[in-house]
Protein backbone atom coordinates (compact mmCIF):
# COMPACT_ATOMS: atom_id res chain seq x y z
CA UNK A 1 0.00 0.00 0.00
CA UNK A 2 1.43 3.66 -1.17
CA UNK A 3 1.58 5.52 1.58
CA UNK A 4 -0.70 8.64 1.39
CA UNK A 5 1.27 12.49 2.45
CA UNK A 6 -0.73 14.42 5.26
CA UNK A 7 -0.87 17.42 3.25
CA UNK A 8 -1.10 17.67 -0.22
CA UNK A 9 -1.00 20.14 -3.30
CA UNK A 10 -2.98 19.90 -5.79
CA UNK A 11 -2.85 21.13 -9.41
CA UNK A 12 -5.79 21.13 -12.01
CA UNK A 13 -4.78 21.03 -14.90
CA UNK A 14 -8.08 22.10 -16.81
CA UNK A 15 -7.31 25.38 -15.57
CA UNK A 16 -4.42 26.28 -16.48
CA UNK A 17 -5.28 25.10 -19.70
CA UNK A 18 -8.04 27.45 -19.55
CA UNK A 19 -6.20 29.93 -18.55
CA UNK A 20 -3.16 29.53 -21.26
CA UNK A 21 -6.19 29.76 -24.01
CA UNK A 22 -7.82 32.85 -22.16
CA UNK A 23 -4.54 34.51 -22.50
CA UNK A 24 -4.09 33.65 -26.30
CA UNK A 25 -7.41 34.65 -27.59
CA UNK A 26 -6.66 38.02 -25.42
CA UNK A 27 -3.77 38.68 -27.43
CA UNK A 28 -4.97 37.26 -30.41
CA UNK A 29 -3.63 34.99 -33.11
CA UNK A 30 -1.25 37.25 -34.43
CA UNK A 31 1.11 36.99 -30.70
CA UNK A 32 2.59 34.27 -30.07
CA UNK A 33 2.71 33.74 -26.42
CA UNK A 34 5.71 32.03 -24.61
CA UNK A 35 4.43 30.07 -21.07
CA UNK A 36 6.76 30.60 -18.22
CA UNK A 37 7.26 27.43 -16.30
CA UNK A 38 10.75 28.73 -14.35
CA UNK A 39 10.65 27.64 -11.07
CA UNK A 40 9.12 24.54 -10.96
CA UNK A 41 6.35 26.04 -12.67
CA UNK A 42 5.62 28.61 -9.94
CA UNK A 43 5.78 25.31 -7.85
CA UNK A 44 2.63 23.85 -9.80
CA UNK A 45 5.47 21.31 -11.07
CA UNK A 46 7.61 21.40 -14.32
CA UNK A 47 6.61 18.87 -16.70
CA UNK A 48 3.57 18.47 -16.00
CA UNK A 49 2.42 21.97 -16.41
CA UNK A 50 4.28 21.92 -19.56
CA UNK A 51 3.18 18.84 -20.62
CA UNK A 52 -0.76 20.25 -20.37
CA UNK A 53 0.14 23.88 -21.81
CA UNK A 54 1.78 21.65 -24.75
CA UNK A 55 -1.72 19.87 -25.35
CA UNK A 56 -3.04 22.88 -25.05
CA UNK A 57 -1.20 24.64 -27.90
CA UNK A 58 1.65 26.42 -25.76
CA UNK A 59 4.79 25.78 -28.42
CA UNK A 60 7.13 28.54 -26.66
CA UNK A 61 8.08 27.96 -23.06
CA UNK A 62 10.41 29.97 -20.92
CA UNK A 63 12.73 28.56 -17.55
CA UNK A 64 15.25 29.73 -15.79
CA UNK A 65 18.27 27.27 -16.53
CA UNK A 66 19.40 25.07 -18.55
CA UNK A 67 18.58 21.77 -16.46
CA UNK A 68 15.02 23.00 -16.27
CA UNK A 69 15.04 23.24 -20.37
CA UNK A 70 16.53 19.92 -20.48
CA UNK A 71 14.19 18.48 -18.11
CA UNK A 72 11.56 19.38 -20.60
CA UNK A 73 13.69 18.08 -23.45
CA UNK A 74 13.66 14.34 -21.83
CA UNK A 75 9.97 14.62 -21.06
CA UNK A 76 9.69 15.21 -25.04
CA UNK A 77 8.51 19.06 -24.87
CA UNK A 78 8.87 19.81 -28.08
CA UNK A 79 8.90 24.05 -29.56
CA UNK A 80 11.41 26.68 -28.93
CA UNK A 81 12.51 26.88 -24.90
CA UNK A 82 14.18 29.87 -23.41
CA UNK A 83 16.52 30.12 -20.95
CA UNK A 84 15.68 33.26 -19.08
CA UNK A 85 18.90 33.65 -16.79
CA UNK A 86 21.00 32.57 -19.75
CA UNK A 87 23.87 30.44 -20.18
CA UNK A 88 27.17 31.81 -17.90
CA UNK A 89 28.48 28.26 -16.81
CA UNK A 90 30.71 26.93 -19.77
CA UNK A 91 30.18 23.58 -19.16
CA UNK A 92 26.05 23.81 -20.06
CA UNK A 93 26.67 24.97 -23.40
CA UNK A 94 27.30 21.42 -24.55
CA UNK A 95 23.73 20.57 -22.77
CA UNK A 96 22.03 23.68 -25.09
CA UNK A 97 22.92 22.82 -28.09
CA UNK A 98 22.26 19.07 -27.96
CA UNK A 99 18.39 20.13 -27.20
CA UNK A 100 18.27 23.13 -28.88
CA UNK A 101 17.60 25.58 -26.13
CA UNK A 102 17.21 29.05 -27.11
CA UNK A 103 19.48 30.55 -23.84
CA UNK A 104 19.02 35.11 -23.25
CA UNK A 105 22.23 36.72 -23.98
CA UNK A 106 23.25 39.68 -22.04
CA UNK A 107 27.03 40.36 -22.68
CA UNK A 108 29.57 39.54 -25.39
CA UNK A 109 31.41 36.89 -23.65
CA UNK A 110 28.94 34.28 -23.94
CA UNK A 111 27.77 34.30 -27.40
CA UNK A 112 30.72 33.84 -28.91
CA UNK A 113 31.34 30.29 -26.66
CA UNK A 114 28.23 29.46 -27.48
CA UNK A 115 29.19 29.69 -31.39
CA UNK A 116 32.24 27.97 -30.75
CA UNK A 117 30.66 24.77 -28.99
CA UNK A 118 27.65 24.93 -31.31
CA UNK A 119 30.45 24.63 -34.65
CA UNK A 120 32.26 21.58 -32.84
CA UNK A 121 28.60 20.18 -33.10
CA UNK A 122 28.06 20.64 -36.16
CA UNK A 123 24.85 22.80 -34.63
CA UNK A 124 23.79 26.54 -34.48
CA UNK A 125 22.20 28.28 -31.21
CA UNK A 126 19.40 30.69 -31.73
CA UNK A 127 19.72 33.18 -28.33
CA UNK A 128 17.37 36.23 -27.56
CA UNK A 129 19.41 39.68 -26.32
CA UNK A 130 17.89 40.67 -23.42
CA UNK A 131 18.00 44.75 -23.18
CA UNK A 132 18.25 46.94 -19.78
CA UNK A 133 15.39 49.37 -20.37
CA UNK A 134 14.75 49.80 -16.96
CA UNK A 135 14.26 46.87 -15.45
CA UNK A 136 18.31 47.61 -13.98
CA UNK A 137 18.53 43.53 -13.49
CA UNK A 138 20.18 41.60 -16.30
CA UNK A 139 20.61 43.01 -19.93
CA UNK A 140 22.67 44.65 -22.21
CA UNK A 141 22.82 48.67 -22.31
CA UNK A 142 20.89 50.23 -24.93
CA UNK A 143 24.12 52.23 -25.67
CA UNK A 144 26.07 49.05 -26.65
CA UNK A 145 23.33 47.20 -28.28
CA UNK A 146 24.65 47.65 -31.62
CA UNK A 147 27.72 46.40 -31.29
CA UNK A 148 27.37 42.92 -29.87
CA UNK A 149 24.29 42.56 -32.09
CA UNK A 150 27.08 43.09 -34.89
CA UNK A 151 29.03 40.77 -33.05
CA UNK A 152 26.28 38.35 -32.91
CA UNK A 153 25.72 38.65 -36.74
CA UNK A 154 29.42 37.71 -37.72
CA UNK A 155 29.50 34.49 -35.78
CA UNK A 156 28.53 31.37 -37.28
CA UNK A 157 27.20 29.42 -34.86
CA UNK A 158 24.98 31.64 -33.48
CA UNK A 159 21.60 33.25 -34.68
CA UNK A 160 19.22 35.94 -33.51
CA UNK A 161 16.07 34.85 -32.55
CA UNK A 162 14.50 37.33 -30.32
CA UNK A 163 15.30 40.60 -28.46
CA UNK A 164 13.61 41.08 -25.05
CA UNK A 165 13.75 43.65 -22.16
CA UNK A 166 11.62 43.46 -18.78
CA UNK A 167 9.03 45.41 -17.00
CA UNK A 168 9.80 46.57 -13.25
CA UNK A 169 6.39 48.91 -12.80
CA UNK A 170 4.02 46.98 -15.30
CA UNK A 171 1.47 46.25 -11.82
CA UNK A 172 1.65 49.84 -10.80
CA UNK A 173 -1.62 51.84 -11.10
CA UNK A 174 0.28 54.38 -12.95
CA UNK A 175 1.04 52.79 -16.49
CA UNK A 176 2.94 55.90 -17.95
CA UNK A 177 6.49 54.29 -16.76
CA UNK A 178 5.51 51.14 -18.65
CA UNK A 179 4.57 52.66 -21.72
CA UNK A 180 7.37 54.99 -21.99
CA UNK A 181 9.92 52.04 -21.23
CA UNK A 182 7.84 50.11 -23.98
CA UNK A 183 8.85 53.08 -26.23
CA UNK A 184 12.33 53.07 -25.20
CA UNK A 185 12.75 49.40 -26.05
CA UNK A 186 11.09 49.63 -29.59
CA UNK A 187 13.16 52.62 -30.14
CA UNK A 188 16.33 50.65 -29.65
CA UNK A 189 15.27 47.68 -31.56
CA UNK A 190 14.32 50.27 -34.51
CA UNK A 191 17.71 51.85 -34.59
CA UNK A 192 19.21 48.51 -34.87
CA UNK A 193 19.00 46.99 -37.95
CA UNK A 194 19.95 43.34 -37.54
CA UNK A 195 17.29 43.54 -34.67
CA UNK A 196 14.30 45.19 -36.82
CA UNK A 197 14.37 42.37 -39.65
CA UNK A 198 11.66 39.56 -39.92
CA UNK A 199 12.33 36.88 -37.80
CA UNK A 200 13.49 38.37 -34.45
CA UNK A 201 10.99 38.17 -31.94
CA UNK A 202 10.42 41.48 -30.23
CA UNK A 203 8.82 40.82 -26.56
CA UNK A 204 9.28 42.72 -23.59
CA UNK A 205 4.91 42.22 -21.97
CA UNK A 206 4.72 40.03 -18.26
CA UNK A 207 1.62 39.02 -16.83
CA UNK A 208 0.77 42.85 -15.57
CA UNK A 209 1.59 44.38 -19.79
CA UNK A 210 -0.27 41.42 -21.52
CA UNK A 211 -3.45 42.43 -19.53
CA UNK A 212 -3.50 45.55 -19.68
CA UNK A 213 -1.60 47.30 -22.33
CA UNK A 214 -2.02 46.31 -26.29
CA UNK A 215 0.57 48.59 -26.97
CA UNK A 216 3.56 45.89 -25.18
CA UNK A 217 2.30 42.95 -27.18
CA UNK A 218 4.89 43.04 -30.15
CA UNK A 219 5.61 40.12 -31.34
CA UNK A 220 5.25 37.83 -28.03
CA UNK A 221 3.89 37.83 -24.58
CA UNK A 222 5.39 36.07 -21.43
CA UNK A 223 2.42 35.09 -18.84
CA UNK A 224 3.62 34.03 -15.83
CA UNK A 225 1.62 34.20 -12.75
CA UNK A 226 -1.49 34.95 -14.82
CA UNK A 227 -0.94 31.23 -16.55
CA UNK A 228 -1.53 29.99 -12.70
CA UNK A 229 -4.82 31.95 -12.26
CA UNK A 230 -3.51 34.77 -10.36
CA UNK A 231 -3.02 38.43 -11.08
CA UNK A 232 -0.67 40.39 -11.11
CA UNK A 233 -2.00 42.92 -8.45
CA UNK A 234 -5.13 42.92 -7.30
CA UNK A 235 -6.45 45.99 -8.45
CA UNK A 236 -6.27 44.09 -12.31
CA UNK A 237 -8.95 41.94 -11.80
CA UNK A 238 -11.49 43.84 -13.90
CA UNK A 239 -14.36 42.36 -16.17
CA UNK A 240 -13.12 42.86 -19.76
CA UNK A 241 -9.87 41.20 -18.74
CA UNK A 242 -9.20 37.31 -19.37
CA UNK A 243 -11.06 35.48 -16.52
CA UNK A 244 -8.45 33.40 -14.80
CA UNK A 245 -8.85 30.15 -12.73
CA UNK A 246 -6.43 29.67 -9.81
CA UNK A 247 -4.90 25.96 -10.60
CA UNK A 248 -3.31 25.35 -7.04
CA UNK A 249 -5.55 24.65 -3.97
CA UNK A 250 -3.40 23.41 -0.73
CA UNK A 251 -4.74 20.60 2.32
CA UNK A 252 -4.08 19.15 4.90
CA UNK A 253 -5.75 17.42 7.76
CA UNK A 254 -7.14 17.78 11.52
CA UNK A 255 -4.68 15.34 13.84
CA UNK A 256 -6.60 16.15 17.13
CA UNK A 257 -9.67 17.98 18.60
CA UNK A 258 -9.13 19.18 21.90
CA UNK A 259 -11.13 21.34 24.54
CA UNK A 260 -8.66 23.76 26.95
CA UNK A 261 -9.73 26.48 29.72
CA UNK A 262 -9.69 29.84 29.11
CA UNK A 263 -6.35 30.86 30.46
CA UNK A 264 -4.38 28.44 28.06
CA UNK A 265 -1.06 29.54 26.63
CA UNK A 266 -1.24 27.97 22.91
CA UNK A 267 2.41 26.54 21.12
CA UNK A 268 5.70 28.30 21.40
CA UNK A 269 5.99 31.08 23.60
CA UNK A 270 2.34 31.14 24.64
CA UNK A 271 2.13 33.94 21.88
CA UNK A 272 -1.65 33.27 22.24
CA UNK A 273 -3.62 33.10 25.53
CA UNK A 274 -7.26 31.71 25.44
CA UNK A 275 -9.77 34.15 26.61
CA UNK A 276 -12.51 31.53 26.98
CA UNK A 277 -12.78 27.62 26.74
CA UNK A 278 -11.61 26.92 23.33
CA UNK A 279 -12.08 23.97 20.81
CA UNK A 280 -8.97 23.70 19.03
CA UNK A 281 -8.00 21.45 16.17
CA UNK A 282 -4.07 20.74 15.69
CA UNK A 283 -3.48 20.58 11.97
CA UNK A 284 -1.00 18.51 9.65
CA UNK A 285 0.87 21.91 8.48
CA UNK A 286 3.93 23.56 9.56
CA UNK A 287 6.52 25.87 7.87
CA UNK A 288 8.31 22.52 6.85
CA UNK A 289 5.65 22.60 4.30
CA UNK A 290 5.71 26.20 3.21
CA UNK A 291 3.62 27.29 5.26
CA UNK A 292 5.21 30.32 6.98
CA UNK A 293 5.81 30.91 11.09
CA UNK A 294 4.64 34.77 9.86
CA UNK A 295 1.11 33.41 9.59
CA UNK A 296 0.70 32.46 13.61
CA UNK A 297 -1.12 34.49 14.56
CA UNK A 298 -2.62 35.99 11.57
CA UNK A 299 -4.36 33.24 9.07
CA UNK A 300 -7.43 31.89 8.81
CA UNK A 301 -7.71 27.83 7.33
CA UNK A 302 -10.80 26.52 5.82
CA UNK A 303 -12.35 23.59 8.09
CA UNK A 304 -15.79 22.39 7.92
CA UNK A 305 -16.72 24.62 5.29
CA UNK A 306 -15.83 27.92 7.85
CA UNK A 307 -13.19 30.01 8.28
CA UNK A 308 -11.19 29.37 11.69
CA UNK A 309 -8.19 31.71 13.08
CA UNK A 310 -4.96 29.95 13.21
CA UNK A 311 -3.86 30.26 17.01
CA UNK A 312 -0.38 30.79 18.23
CA UNK A 313 2.82 30.12 16.85
CA UNK A 314 2.78 27.69 13.52
CA UNK A 315 5.43 24.91 14.22
CA UNK A 316 7.77 23.17 12.07
CA UNK A 317 4.67 20.18 11.46
CA UNK A 318 1.64 21.49 12.79
CA UNK A 319 -0.31 24.53 13.99
CA UNK A 320 -3.32 25.03 16.02
CA UNK A 321 -6.90 26.24 14.69
CA UNK A 322 -9.68 27.92 16.73
CA UNK A 323 -12.75 25.41 16.49
CA UNK A 324 -14.93 27.01 19.04
CA UNK A 325 -18.91 26.39 17.66
CA UNK A 326 -17.89 23.73 14.98
CA UNK A 327 -18.80 20.90 17.03
CA UNK A 328 -18.52 18.75 13.97
CA UNK A 329 -15.11 18.24 13.22
CA UNK A 330 -13.20 15.13 14.07
CA UNK A 331 -9.69 14.18 13.05
CA UNK A 332 -9.14 13.53 9.78
CA UNK A 333 -10.77 16.34 8.48
CA UNK A 334 -9.91 17.99 5.46
CA UNK A 335 -8.52 21.49 6.15
CA UNK A 336 -7.83 24.28 3.25
CA UNK A 337 -5.01 26.37 3.41
CA UNK A 338 -5.86 27.85 0.01
CA UNK A 339 -8.51 26.88 -2.38
CA UNK A 340 -12.39 26.20 -2.18
CA UNK A 341 -14.76 24.14 0.94
CA UNK A 342 -18.02 24.48 -0.10
CA UNK A 343 -19.28 28.07 -0.67
CA UNK A 344 -15.86 29.32 1.07
CA UNK A 345 -12.41 30.10 -0.54
CA UNK A 346 -8.98 31.11 0.74
CA UNK A 347 -7.04 33.00 -2.20
CA UNK A 348 -3.23 33.11 -2.36
CA UNK A 349 -3.84 36.46 -2.68
CA UNK A 350 -4.76 36.63 0.47
CA UNK A 351 -2.11 34.34 2.02
CA UNK A 352 0.12 36.59 0.53
CA UNK A 353 -1.45 39.47 2.18
CA UNK A 354 -1.45 37.92 5.82
CA UNK A 355 2.63 37.91 4.56
CA UNK A 356 3.32 40.94 3.62
CA UNK A 357 4.03 39.39 0.02
CA UNK A 358 3.48 38.57 -2.92
CA UNK A 359 1.09 35.24 -4.67
CA UNK A 360 3.76 34.06 -6.21
CA UNK A 361 6.20 33.62 -3.52
CA UNK A 362 2.71 31.74 -1.77
CA UNK A 363 2.51 29.49 -4.73
CA UNK A 364 6.48 29.11 -4.99
CA UNK A 365 6.56 27.98 -1.19
CA UNK A 366 3.71 25.53 -0.97
CA UNK A 367 3.93 24.06 -4.22
CA UNK A 368 7.45 23.07 -3.76
CA UNK A 369 6.97 21.78 -0.61
CA UNK A 370 4.27 18.70 -0.70
CA UNK A 371 3.12 16.19 -2.52
CA UNK A 372 1.29 17.36 -5.76
CA UNK A 373 -1.51 15.63 -6.77
CA UNK A 374 -2.75 16.37 -10.78
CA UNK A 375 -6.34 16.28 -12.22
CA UNK A 376 -8.05 17.00 -14.98
CA UNK A 377 -11.41 15.67 -16.96
CA UNK A 378 -11.20 12.82 -16.77
CA UNK A 379 -9.27 11.35 -13.94
CA UNK A 380 -6.24 12.04 -12.20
Amino acid sequence: MTPVALNTVTVDLDALRANFLAIRQHVGPGVRVMAVVKSDAYGHGLVPVAQALARAGADTFGVAEVEEGVQLRQAGIAGEIVVLLGAPLLWSHEAIVENGLSPVVFDRHIPAALAERALAMGQQVGVHLKIDTGMGRLGVMPAQVGDLVREIERMKGVRLKGVMSHFPMADASDGEPTLAQCSRFQAVVDQVPGLARSGVARHIANSAALLRYPETWLDMVRPGISLYGCYPARHLVWPELPRLTPALSFRGMVLQVKEVAAGTGISYGHTHVTRRPTRLAVLSVGYDDGYSRRLSDRAEVLIAGQRAPVLGRICMNACLADITGLNQVRPGDEVVLIGRQGAAEITADEVAGWLGTINYEVLCQVGSRNQRVYREAGGV
